[in-house]
């Protein structure tokens, strides 16, 4: 949300995140801002629902592997900007080390779950391949 300057996002878990009020997922704020909106168009919840794509969408999580190189690694990041490139505008890419678990995630969202699996199948290999812990330092 900070690189791109929004000041709304989400998750499929459902977290909302609006940072000119929050900085976490807050239920009560969403169900606010919502109902804003319904009462600010005169739409209704169903009409506003509609302007929102779903894309397919996939998230493996790599385990085994130092989720603190996840961001710095080169290999990882050409992989990323491949797949961005690819993909282009019709989806996105979202790579991340966990914050509660030992593994990073790797999301694709495409126009279809073919490209979805496959782009987000070869991230989740390089990152196994690149970020990997020799077995003899895993836990």
């Amino acid at each position: 949300m900070r690189d791109g300057g929004f000041s709304l996002g989400g998750e499929q878990s459902g977290h909302v995140i609006f940072s000119d009020y929050a900085t976490t997922g807050d239920g009560v704020l969403t169900g606010l801002q919502i109902a804003a909106q319904v009462a600010g168009t005169g739409r209704t919840l169903q009409d506003l629902a509609r302007a929102m794509t779903k894309l397919p969408q996939l998230m493996i999580n790599v385990k085994g592997v130092d989720k603190s190189r996840a961001a710095t690694d080169e290999g990882v990041a050409a992989a990323v900007a491949a797949a961005e490139l690819e993909l282009g505008d019709t989806g996105r890419v979202l790579l991340r080390p966990s914050g509660t678990e030992a593994l990073v995630r790797v999301m694709v969202e495409a126009a279809d779950m073919e490209t979805a699996t496959r782009i987000c199948t070869e991230l989740a290999g390089v990152v196994e391949d690149r970020l990997a812990i020799p077995r003899e330092l895993a836990v």
